[in-house]
């Protein structure tokens, strides 16, 4: 007998407010809205069962409304600041539907406007690789860093302004003065995250302590925090086949 599906609710917060690019969830991308092209990201996905979007701002309800995904709250303004962080995001989301529609799930996949070249094969693949691993608390999706990024190679500045060592006793001259040399190393890059709810409401959610770390190509995972960013995606929307 084949194991069931699990059921997956892909949250896309998407608060009304933002410094560095004024209503930036809103901002188009190749014709759509950015917060368009994550739901369709997660409706796209096989693996999740529901598209909802966490969001205190009429229009951009009524926007994730029209692209197709579940708006059944607004989320409180004191969960909508500039200094808000996911947790308590997500956890508003999982309580509302279990107090609300006596619904629970088995993954909640968090879908960031921001990340908007992502792809459903990203999200299906993340919620597979936390399914195939039980003893997961979470999955991330990270970039493999090389060369010059790697926190081997990055420096901090000590009280009198000169170079400190970002990463304490290694001797780099002497050990890692070459790229191959640098040991794998990986950053977060917030195309996908997939969490099990009970790590959610855990002292250590939300991601837990035993994260696995999904790499994919970092074609998909340009994140936009500035006006920059955007014009960078956008210059990509139409390339992506030929450059991945």
């Amino acid at each position: 007998m084949s194991q069931a599906q699990p059921v997956t609710v892909a949250v896309i917060p998407a608060r009304g407010g933002s410094k560095s690019i004024p209503r930036k969830n809103l901002a188009d991308l190749g014709g759509r809205p950015l917060l368009a092209r994550a739901i369709e990201g997660g409706l796209a996905c096989p693996e999740v069962s529901r598209v909802i979007v966490s969001t205190d701002d009429a229009e951009i309800a009524a926007v994730g409304r029209e692209y197709g995904a579940e708006v059944p709250f607004l989320r409180p303004a004191e969960l909508a600041a500039d200094d808000t962080p996911d947790l308590p995001v997500f956890r508003h989301v999982l309580a509302w539907l279990a107090e609300n529609e006596g619904f629970a799930c088995d993954f909640l996949v968090n879908l960031r406007c921001t990340t908007p070249l992502r792809r459903p094969e990203h999200i299906g693949a993340a919620v597979r690789a936390l399914a195939e691993a039980p003893g997961a608390d979470s999955l991330r999706s990270v970039d493999r860093i090389q060369g010059k990024h790697h926190p081997y190679w990055m420096f901090a500045k000590d009280d009198a302004g000169f170079s400190a060592p970002f990463v304490a006793g290694i001797d780099v001259q002497r050990d890692y003065y070459r790229r191959q040399l640098l040991p794998p190393a990986w950053s977060i890059n917030a195309l996908v995250d997939v969490m099990r709810p009970s790590v959610v409401f855990s002292p250590q959610g939300p991601y837990g302590e035993r994260m696995l770390l999904l790499e994919t190509d970092p074609i998909f995972s340009i994140d936009i925090d500035t006006p920059k960013d955007l014009v960078v995606c956008r210059a990509l929307w139409d390339k992506l086949d030929e450059l991945a």
